[in-house]
């Protein structure tokens, strides 16, 4: 007969403690609201932001043919440097979420994950239900 071995107790680590949580009842604590806050403050409008440049790059490409091909510099016209714009773009906003999420996401986060895994349930929630 084929059974499927079931982990020790000790094998099963923090996993196991989070089989018991309330997830729906994490997400309504204030500092769960308050995490998902600052997260949404900085993603929404960053993308935002991010799209209309891209999609203003994607339109000048396909109908400003003359104001895209004006040279700058030998054949380096403008065109090219808005292109690679997107490159650095995307790189500065990536530097600056991580910087952005290790001091106002991380924090937080970890008090949540520490709470989770040592079974504590905060005086803020009002108890259990």
């Amino acid at each position: 007969m084929g059974t499927t071995p079931t982990p020790d107790a000790g094998q099963a680590g923090p996993a196991a403690a989070l089989g018991a949580v309330d997830f729906e009842e994490v997400q309504q604590r204030p500092r769960f609201r308050e995490l998902r806050r600052r997260h949404r403050s900085f993603v929404f409008p960053m993308a935002a932001a991010f799209l209309l440049w891209y999609f203003l790059y994607v339109l000048l490409a396909d109908y400003a043919h003359e104001f895209m091909s004006t040279k700058v510099v030998g054949n380096i016209n403008l065109g090219l440097i808005l292109g690679l714009l997107q490159f650095v773009t995307t790189f500065a906003i990536t530097m600056w979420y991580v910087s952005y999420a290790n001091r106002k996401l991380d924090p937080i986060a970890a008090e949540l994950r520490s709470e989770l895994e040592a079974g504590a349930v905060p005086t803020e929630t009002g108890g259990s239900k």
